[in-house]
């Protein structure tokens, strides 16, 4: 049975802020670690990431009305890639689970002909929002948005194929496959239909090579793209003897540019509409209704000691159907400390969630991410 994707945070913040996460590498930025060559044609790179915390959350503490102080590690990754021949390629990465355990996070054959036409199956990342696509480790965020409520089997994975091809270098870009989606012995999917996922994006100014994508680029391109995600499976909801199916779909933006003076500014906003036919949802985390999300970031271009700042504001609205839990504001400020873009930053995150009905709850967050 099918799970959606992991936390990218602690429990008591997870529960508290109701993220989860998808963590990914790109081809570029994984061989950025030690690169073997091995002749003309083959070549084999290894690298690794690492994401660990503090938070405090309002009354999540043992006792219930003390807040919770928790020292956590979020993410360790190894990140293997190589290259068979010209065309042929393969990825590796690993990931530590809830129970922390380290477990398989992409395992990916990959056979690219040509820009236009590249053909990728194993466990990965389906096609899906930019989010998904992008972090936690190259979010502009720290947390992953709650609002996100596609399925998957791991972090944002699942097992299946994909076709994908770019004009323009990257221009526009078209991502269409085949994945498990739900499915299981217990699952009201008996006759093992196949989710289907498609994303369609334009970049209007510089382009965005590769499969993968980043939520923000510290200057180093300015980006104006627009992306349309489609998901749907049949059986995926309810129950055996009355399964229903699965509808989900997305828009996402983003803005970035570098002003004349070295700083950057950025803009980004997605909304998302989940349809399970009514039917009770079988993994949990998920659920009928529509979301969306709102975020803005400066980051100056003066550096202070090693790095640069960059206060963030970020808003989000999940609005379930009825029976498909609370609808829920979450608001968070964060500061970041950019040192070497995705591969060294600091955050600090005061947030305040407020499921209709609950008390309000408030929390805080200092984390830490290093890649190479």
């Amino acid at each position: 049975m099918r799970i959606p994707c992991q936390s990218s945070i602690t429990g008591a913040v997870a529960t508290a802020v109701l993220v989860s996460s998808s963590l990914f590498v790109t081809p570029n930025q994984a061989q950025a670690g030690a690169t073997l060559k091995i002749d003309d044609t083959k070549w084999i790179s290894v690298g690794g990431g690492l994401r660990t915390s503090f938070s405090s959350v309002e009354d999540a503490a043992p006792s219930g009305a003390d807040r919770s102080k928790d020292f956590e590690l979020d993410s360790i990754r190894l990140y293997v890639n190589g290259q068979i021949t010209k065309y042929i390629k393969l990825e590796f990465n690993t990931e530590r689970d809830a129970d922390g355990n380290i477990v398989v996070l992409d395992g990916v054959a990959k056979f690219e002909m040509s820009d236009l036409i590249n053909v990728w199956a194993g466990r990965m990342l389906p096609p899906s929002d930019r989010s998904n696509l992008s972090g936690p480790y190259y979010l502009n965020a720290w947390n992953f948005p709650a609002v996100q409520g596609y399925p998957a089997i791991f972090a944002g994975r699942d097992n299946g194929g994909a076709v994908w091809g770019q004009t323009g270098g990257g221009v526009f870009k078209y991502q269409a496959g085949f994945f498990e989606g739900i499915n299981g012995a217990g699952s009201p999917n008996q006759q093992d239909d196949l989710l289907f996922a498609g994303r369609l994006v334009y970049n209007f100014w510089d382009p965005e090579p590769g499969y993968y994508n980043s939520s923000t680029y510290y200057g180093s391109k300015d980006v104006l793209a627009l992306g349309l995600v489609y998901q749907s499976q049949s059986n995926a909801s309810g129950t055996i003897a009355d399964p229903g199916d699965y509808t989900g779909w997305n828009l996402d933006f983003l803005f970035e540019q570098k002003l004349k003076g070295g700083a950057v500014v950025s803009a980004e906003a997605a909304y998302y509409d989940y349809d399970w036919s009514n039917k009770p949802v079988v993994s949990p985390g998920l659920y009928q209704g529509n979301g969306y999300f709102v975020l803005g970031s400066y980051m100056f271009a003066k550096k202070v000691g090693w790095g640069q700042f960059q206060p963030m504001l970020r808003y989000q609205k999940k609005e379930p159907d009825t029976g498909f839990g609370p609808e829920t504001d979450i608001s968070e400020f964060g500061l970041n400390y950019i040192i070497d873009g995705h591969n060294a930053r600091v955050a600090f995150v005061y947030g305040n969630q407020d499921p209709t009905g609950l008390p309000s709850t408030n929390f805080v967050q200092l984390g830490v991410q290093l890649q190479i």
